[in-house]
């Protein structure tokens, strides 16, 4: 990734909880990594990623990243792994009920999305 690249990721609003308060000393090196990735994957803006990175989905995401670095992946193949992961799995009906989330959308896509969508509703 370059420096310009790097340069348009927004920063963590929230250092001390989703992915970047579970990731701890990785935090740093995982942000850029997790941002693209995941943007990359679910086809939405950096903002929205951030906001679901922010979000306690965000550190749920982080504790998959974790469990791939424990069982001996590194950095960003966890982050792909845990991607591809929460991109495989669909919403079902109850979650889509909690969540206004469409049922049958990739996890990982509709988490985001609800992300953004909370953050917006909270600014206003």
């Amino acid at each position: 990734m370059t420096t310009t690249q790097q340069a348009k990721i927004p920063a963590t609003q929230n250092e001390s909880w989703g992915l970047f308060g579970t990731l701890g000393e990785h935090a740093e090196a995982a942000w850029p990594i997790a941002m693209t990735s995941i943007s990359d994957a679910t086809y939405q803006p950096l903002e929205s990623v951030r906001a679901f990175l922010d979000s306690r989905h965000g550190r749920h995401f982080a504790d998959d990243v974790l469990n791939g670095l424990h069982a001996g992946s590194d950095l960003p193949d966890a982050i792909h792994a845990a991607t591809q992961r929460w991109m495989g799995w669909t919403i079902g009906r109850l979650t889509s009920k909690q969540y206004g989330i469409p049922k049958g959308l990739p996890y990982l896509t509709g988490f985001v999305i609800h992300c953004e969508i909370v953050e917006e509703s909270m600014a206003d």
